[in-house]
């Protein structure tokens, strides 16, 4: 069967997403081939390889939340640090859900899944808003831009969440068997946030940027982001019968997700430059003295007749590079006997 809009069918049956238990039917949408069960004490565990990609990703977003938070005056740090947390949410909910630790007949797992679909809308939302920080619509760090964010996201969040659970609770009008609303959420809107977010940057570092690196990034993070879409809808099946359901699509899409992930930090590091005036970063700086007076003695009769006839012509340690920074070209220092 193929992919149809508004159907989770076609991709049910390819890729074990976590809400295909939950639309299609009442029992859900079996996918047709997908990773081996493994036994822990008795207790059945899900998709054993994409729980350990969870864990992994997991680990790399916090140290990826580290420095950013790290770079105290670097660009949009306040706002790019958000997308990560709620990715750092999504991969935590995604390790009990896939895993089967929250079992698909509980009770709680539609709200928990629920929560899971508007935590996606919302994080894709926080990329796209994070794509236009850099054009300073609104300074960044500040109170306007940081609750237009979160204000942006939780709207998103509240509308994704109440779609999904009415779907999969079919109240309001929604139905299961025709999930319209759940499809555009979950599948359309991660696509059209990346595209939007993958233009946007390009746009910036072509007129604002003289450095072009920045935009292998790009490519690199768009790639990974679209093989990932590739392998779990188009040859989740075939991986999965290849290497006798050891693995599926869904382990390689969560790996290369996380990849993109990380291309996104790599992107936003590239272009961020601190404020070493006012970092107060964890390293501590090598300071280079190039002072000739401090570096070379001079005779004290050489240094006085510099010092008096010549305006700027040693360095001072009150002034900056020359002590006509601070007291005039038309005055030395120190004063001459006419004042």
């Amino acid at each position: 069967m193929g992919f149809q809009f508004g159907s989770f069918n076609a991709i049910c049956e390819r890729a074990a997403l976590i809400i295909c238990p939950l639309v299609g039917s009442d029992q859900g949408i079996e996918p047709t081939c997908y990773s081996r069960n493994v036994d822990i004490g008795g207790t059945l565990l899900f998709q054993p390889s994409t729980c350990f990609v969870h864990i992994v990703a997991i680990i790399m977003t916090i140290i990826m939340i580290l420095h950013i938070r790290s770079k105290y005056t670097a660009v949009g740090r306040k706002e790019i640090v958000m997308f990560f947390w709620m990715y750092l949410v999504i991969e935590l909910l995604a390790l009990f859900l896939d895993s089967g630790i929250i079992p698909t007949s509980n009770v709680v797992y539609p709200w928990f899944a629920a929560i899971y679909t508007g935590l996606v809308a919302a994080t894709y939302t926080c990329l796209l808003i994070n794509g236009f920080v850099g054009f300073q619509f609104a300074e960044d760090g500040t109170p306007l831009s940081l609750w237009l964010l979160r204000i942006s996201c939780l709207a998103i969040w509240g509308l994704s969440f109440f779609l999904a659970i009415a779907t999969f609770k079919q109240i309001a009008g929604f139905k299961y068997d025709k999930p319209i609303a759940l499809w555009v959420i979950y599948i359309l809107w991660p696509l059209i946030c990346t595209v939007i977010y993958i233009v946007s940057q390009l746009i910036l570092v072509f007129r604002t940027l003289e450095d072009r690196w920045p935009i292998g990034d790009i490519i690199f993070g768009a790639a990974f982001w679209t093989i990932a879409q590739v392998l779990l809808f188009a040859f989740s099946v075939t991986i999965c019968d290849a290497i006798k359901h050891y693995i599926d699509g869904l382990f390689f899409f969560t790996l290369c997700v996380l990849l993109s992930v990380m291309m996104v930090y790599k992107y936003w590091d590239s272009i961020t430059r601190e404020d070493l005036e006012f970092s107060v970063g964890s390293k501590a700086a090598v300071w280079e003295v190039k002072d000739p007076l401090l570096t070379a003695p001079l005779d004290h009769s050489e240094e006085d007749i510099r010092s008096t006839y010549n305006a700027g012509g040693g360095a001072s340690l009150v002034g900056g590079v020359s002590g006509a920074q601070m007291y005039g070209g038309g005055r030395r220092y120190p004063p001459s006997p006419n004042y």
